[in-house]
């Protein structure tokens, strides 16, 4: 009988280690499969089950949370909803979360190793800290400022601040509300449908994940390609450039839109945007070093977050000579965000130098312990300094007397430089008006601020289009927050 009573012990035994076997397994090895299998609610009752953390505007949350009594508890709230949408995004029960909600998730939702009292107490006590609250670099009047001066109309602006990098205003138009995505149900799905099958695109995020030809603004490029090359030693001097222009290897005439661009000067091509001129600089740069140059600002890359992903802003590293000359007028296929045309206002003002663009200033907990900062970096040395000290020159010109005087502010130092850019077959579209721009106080020793706008306004006639006329407005607007002192709230 003994000898039976073993086995039977003995087979009990194996099948409980079999079973801790099993146990281990699925905590250890298949968890993470589990908690993210679809069809695992514990893991969303959990997230939604407390209160996230605040966005902050200037010291003021712009979002909240709102407890709905349903299984998926506290839903997210927004303050302005359209206004911060861009900075925000949405963070939905439904459809999961994007920009700030989604770069800075594990901070809001409290699960970030930062927020712990202690190093990995969160992964021994398998729970989590209330939700951490992220700061943000934007100013709320810029913001409101250019909201206020897009209207409605399909555009973005993009400011930030030349020496550190911080993103003061990112908008987008038209906008949405991200409250109308944050929980479940009919309501929630019928808003996204809407707002993705309409034509006006308000959950395009314009401002950096759209792309437009950046017309003459691209000129400051080009300019301060040809200066770091030597092809233009004296801003001053004519450049022996026809008009008409023919494109190299063609028969088409490029035209221009102002008078007096034969044989004219840098200096006078900027003012009043040649097109021949800087269409012919950019082939004497020469393909190489147009690539270099632009490169040197921050095209082509495919890697820029601020947190969230930037769209890459493209221009070709090959093509003929006369793709070349009107590449480098923002036209053929060279393609810019408005926050990189605002990096390159930025490298002008700045001496040269980009600093990395960042939209989240700190992260803290939600009693207000910083557990994570964003120290400046530099990103690009776009150009050398004098080139830029030159650039500054010319572009304070272009306000004072040439095509950006729309521009100007009374008691300020502004530098600014206007685009049209032509698009669609045949360039038959309605062109997008640009602006790119800088300011900088009478008292201070730097420039505040750096602009790029771009407004698309499809309903416009196309005569009545132009970055001086249509855009600048905008960006003086939001310029003139930037010069007054800031809330840190």
């Amino acid at each position: 009988m003994i000898p039976y009573i073993r086995r039977a012990a003995a087979l009990c035994l194996i099948l409980l280690a079999a079973l801790l076997v099993n146990a281990a397994r699925v905590m250890v090895v298949q968890s993470d499969e589990l908690n993210e299998n679809p069809a695992n609610r514990r893991v969303a009752i959990t997230r939604w089950g407390e209160p996230r953390g605040e966005i902050v505007v200037e010291g003021r949350p712009v979002t909240g949370s709102r407890d709905s009594g349903q299984q998926l508890r506290y839903e997210r709230t927004y303050k302005q909803g359209p206004l911060y949408a861009p900075v925000t995004g949405y963070a939905s029960q439904t459809y999961g979360t994007t920009f700030v909600e989604h770069a800075e998730d594990d901070i809001l939702a409290g699960t970030s190793p930062l927020l712990a009292p202690l190093p990995f107490w969160n992964d021994i006590g398998r729970g989590r800290q209330p939700g951490g609250d992220v700061v943000t670099t934007v100013r709320a009047s810029m913001q409101e400022a250019a909201y206020r001066g897009l209207g409605g109309k399909r555009g973005a602006v993009a400011a930030i601040e030349p020496s550190s990098g911080r993103i003061l205003a990112l908008v987008s138009s038209p906008s949405y509300d991200p409250a109308l995505l944050s929980g479940t149900g009919a309501e929630v799905k019928a808003a996204w449908a809407r707002l993705n099958t309409s034509p006006n695109q308000p959950m395009l995020n314009r401002a950096i994940r759209q792309t437009y030809p950046p017309g003459s603004t691209f000129k400051m490029v080009t300019a301060a390609a040809a200066l770091d090359a030597g092809v233009v030693t004296d801003v001053d001097a004519p450049t022996d450039t026809p008009d008409p222009f023919v494109l190299p290897g063609t028969r088409q005439v490029l035209p221009n839109a102002a008078e007096g661009c034969g044989n004219a000067s840098l200096a006078y091509a900027i003012q009043w945007s040649c097109n021949t001129v800087m269409a012919g600089l950019g082939v004497e740069v020469g393909l190489s070093g147009m690539v270099q140059a632009v490169e040197n600002f921050g095209f082509n890359d495919t890697g820029l977050s601020i947190p969230s992903w930037v769209a890459k802003s493209g221009f070709d590293r090959e093509m003929s000579d006369d793709q070349l000359a009107l590449s480098s007028i923002g036209q053929f296929d060279t393609t810019a965000t408005p926050l990189q045309m605002a990096l390159v206002a930025a490298a002008i003002a700045n001496n040269g130098e980009i600093a990395h663009p960042y939209l989240v200033e700190r992260t803290t907990t939600a009693g207000g312990r910083t557990v994570d900062t964003t120290g400046r970096r530099s990103y690009r040395q776009a150009m050398r300094p004098s080139t830029a000290n030159r650039l500054q020159r010319l572009m304070v010109k272009a306000v004072e007397e040439g095509t950006g005087t729309n521009a100007a502010i009374p008691g300020a130092t502004v530098g600014g430089k206007t685009g049209t850019a032509q698009h669609g077959l045949g360039n038959t579209g309605t062109p997008y008006a640009w602006f790119i721009a800088w300011a900088q106080a009478a008292d201070s020793a730097q420039p505040a601020v750096a602009v790029a706008v771009v407004v698309e306004d499809a309903e416009a006639r196309r005569t009545e289009i132009s970055g001086g006329g249509s855009a600048a407005p905008i960006a003086r607007a939001v310029m003139e927050q930037a010069l007054r002192p800031r809330n840190d709230g």
